[in-house]
């Protein structure tokens, strides 16, 4: 399955500025091997040690967010957009 997947700033130094980048795999986990594959240290950024999706990384596939579909293994459909997002905090 091809996917593209949505690159926040903050990681596009990962994948040469690029701000969307296609993808391979029926899950999310293997779309983000595949990233890995192809913008070496981005996975790290993704998952944390134990191979999880990092607390404060937002991860959609079709605008649902995985936390509340299969995680990472929520599948990635030929076609879907896959959105990589930061938690943001602060303020005043």
């Amino acid at each position: 399955m091809s996917v593209n997947v949505r690159i926040p700033t903050i990681l596009r130094t990962y994948t040469g500025g690029q701000a969307e980048v296609p993808a391979e795999g029926a899950t999310l986990s293997e779309v983000i091997q595949n990233l890995e594959q192809n913008h070496a240290g981005i996975a790290a950024r993704v998952l944390d040690d134990t191979g999880k999706l990092r607390r404060f990384v937002n991860v959609y596939v079709n605008d649902d967010d995985v936390r509340f579909e299969q995680g990472l293994a929520t599948p990635t459909p030929d076609g879907a957009g896959v959105s990589i997002i930061p938690a943001v905090a602060g303020g005043c």
